[in-house]
């Protein structure tokens, strides 16, 4: 065999390794909260021995934090503003906060173990929980920069306004959901919630053209 097929083998393999630690993590960390989950218990999920863990990941924090990073994309990816044959602007909006609800839906780590992290004090921070706290800023920043698309007459300070008020609303909607289960349709309480925002919108940018 070839030099670069084993290069490429052995990277395929080790994409592989990282993908199945990130996935017991989840698993992990879903059952057991942050302080239950370790290395060895990530390492009897996931098969793969701890020194494997860590040529990966330098420790338990710097996994947890990867695996917030991991399901953040794929809650990123959702907050996109469908085009204009979609429908009204508020039909776009709405379309894009269901499609935010699922992405949380098909994957919550992000946002899980991000709340988890974010509730706590601890004397050293974790990685894991500065990580959370940066890409929520991100999403923030996302969220402002849509609605500022669909309200142009709004100023900076009403737009993050806006987002924040959003964020947080989604955040209460996911842990109502994470209490009662699937009685509460996420879903349908996200589009409630886009169009509750786009109110508050519509409101504010009226008083700023008088």
């Amino acid at each position: 065999m070839s030099r670069p097929q084993t290069t490429r083998k052995k990277r395929a393999n080790g994409v592989e390794s990282r993908q199945r630690i990130l996935d017991a993590t989840v698993e992990i960390a879903g059952e057991r909260g942050y302080e239950g989950t370790s290395i060895a218990a990530v390492s009897a999920k996931c098969g793969l021995p701890a020194s494997s863990i860590y040529w990966h990941f330098k420790d338990k924090d710097d996994l947890i934090a990867a695996v917030i990073e991991r399901s953040f994309e794929t809650w990123l990816a959702a907050v996109v503003l469908p085009g204009e044959e979609t429908g009204t602007p508020l039909e776009r909006i709405t379309v894009m906060a269901a499609n935010v609800a699922k992405s949380l839906i098909d994957a919550p780590d992000f946002l899980r173990l991000g709340l988890m992290l974010a509730l706590e004090r601890r004397p050293t921070e974790p990685r894991g929980r500065t990580v959370f706290l940066q890409v929520r800023d991100i999403a923030t920043q996302k969220i402002t920069e849509v609605t500022g698309t669909v309200f142009p007459d709004l100023d900076e300070d009403a737009l993050r306004t806006l987002a924040t008020y959003a964020v947080a609303g989604a955040d209460g909607l996911f842990v109502h959901r994470e209490i009662h289960g699937d009685a509460v349709d996420l879903v349908a309480m996200f589009e409630l919630h886009a169009q509750l925002v786009w109110d508050a919108a519509t409101r504010m940018a009226s008083r700023s053209k008088g």
